[in-house]
């Protein structure tokens, strides 16, 4: 994969009061993607950047000092808040495509090594670690229709690990064999193991004593947070021959006493949390929706991949209220909530922010490698399907998608602190991006 070396204006950070923390994936056990702050309709610059040698897939969490995020190279990294500057750095056998979770000064997660780890946040010294049964990504023959039809063929956009949450001392996570882990997460002595018919990559949610999670089986489980009892399973659709429109990677939302969560069957859910009862979903015209949602205030906020729409739904009947055309480049990463702003990024190599106050375009960050988009848009600036996929051929399957990545995609979730947004990128920088309140 290209590498390019970051954006070379740099901009301070301003203050050196450290409050709000995001410490992990999506902001809370809940994963409601809300973020503290007044969100801002301008772009204050680029305070820093810091290269890596591999992209950045999972995203970051951002607490005290310090900034930790894990990079296809193999290592978690922690970096000076402020500055940027490499603290320390800690190598696994594998992709790390995971969000870390910290708490209680441990960093937690996953490797595409098979391992999940715990690490002193201060010293990246390992605390703790678990050996899962190994990690794989979704397979299945005759993949989106890729040949030959008899081929056994892993999923090249299964591109994340599970993101740990950690609630009550308890850190919990999906993995690639299937399983669903509670760990204690001092020691990392087994609480309990659940599971599931297929590779598990989305993340868990936890709230109100349960824990909910969706599984490549086509399921989203409800388990009670002590025990790993099933409390109820929620059936998504399938898709027997070409096993396309099938599995989840979008992590639940919980809010209001109700689940939301996306699917590859091309719906946006909202489930009753107590019981699992469909209270409403949405159809995406054949849209996956791999995004975790954002939710607040009686709004769903979703993204789709391959139409690259930003959706406000209305969270208690899932009417569409609004619609954010990104021209069709894939939608992966999670939308952020901060005030009035929702913050995403796109595999054209972009993140943008939208008003949401009034459903209007507010800027975007371009990362370094993005500039290479140009070459697979068509006129109007949409994603050109053809040119990154010529044919059926699966390994042209592979080769599109790794195209894809050259141009510094995000596929990571923003995370907003202080007026900060915080993002990883394909080309292997993350970058910390000021953002500024409208004058």
């Amino acid at each position: 994969m290209r590498l390019v070396l970051a954006l070379a204006a740099c901009v301070g950070l301003g203050s050196t009061g450290i409050a709000a923390d995001a410490p992990m994936f999506r902001g809370d056990a809940a994963h409601t993607g809300v973020y503290e702050g007044t969100g801002a309709t301008r772009l204050g610059g680029v305070a820093w950047t810091f290269h890596a040698n591999g992209g950045f897939i999972g995203s970051p969490a951002v607490v005290g000092d310090t900034v930790y995020a894990g990079s296809i190279d193999g290592f978690l990294y922690a970096v000076n808040r402020a500055t940027g500057a490499l603290k320390w750095k800690f190598e696994t056998k594998g992709r790390v495509v995971s969000s870390p979770a910290v708490a209680n000064g441990i960093v937690y997660f996953g490797s595409y090594d098979g391992t999940f780890y715990a690490v002193n946040a201060a010293t990246g010294a390992l605390k703790w670690k678990f050996d899962t049964a190994g990690e794989r990504r979704f397979a299945a023959k005759h993949l989106h229709g890729s040949e030959p039809a008899a081929e056994t063929m892993p999923d090249p956009w299964d591109c994340y690990l599970s993101s740990p949450v950690v609630a009550d001392g308890t850190v919990y996570f999906g993995s690639g064999d299937g399983n669903v882990y509670a760990r204690d997460a001092a020691n990392g002595v087994k609480r309990w193991t659940f599971k599931t018919g297929d590779v598990v990559h989305a993340s868990p949610a936890v709230a109100g004593g349960t824990l909910y999670i969706g599984s490549w089986d086509t399921y989203l489980y409800a388990l009670d947070a002590k025990t790993g009892d099933k409390k109820w399973a929620f059936k998504t659709g399938d898709d027997e021959k070409i096993h396309n429109q099938t599995g989840l990677q979008s992590s639940p939302a919980v809010a209001d006493g109700m689940v939301f969560f996306g699917a590859r069957d091309s719906h946006i859910y909202a489930l009753d949390a107590a019981s699992g009862a469909k209270v409403w979903a949405f159809a995406t015209s054949g849209s996956w929706v791999i995004a975790s949602p954002a939710v607040r205030n009686g709004h769903v906020y979703a993204g789709t991949s391959d139409t690259g729409l930003m959706f406000d739904l209305d969270a208690k009947t899932g009417k569409a209220l609004s619609a954010a055309d990104l021209k069709g480049w894939p939608l992966f990463s999670s939308p952020a909530l901060s005030g009035d702003m929702l913050y995403v990024g796109s595999m054209r190599g972009e993140m943008q922010a939208i008003d949401m106050s009034g459903r209007t375009g507010g800027w975007k960050f371009t990362t370094a490698a993005a500039k290479g988009a140009a070459a697979y848009a068509k006129p109007d600036g949409g994603l050109d399907w053809g040119k990154l996929f010529p044919t059926s051929f699966y390994d042209d399957a592979v080769t599109g998608y790794v195209k894809l990545l050259d141009l510094g995609a995000i596929l990571a979730s923003p995370v907003v602190a202080d007026g900060v947004v915080y993002v990883g990128a394909t080309d292997g920088n993350l970058y910390a991006v000021n953002v500024k309140a409208a004058k």
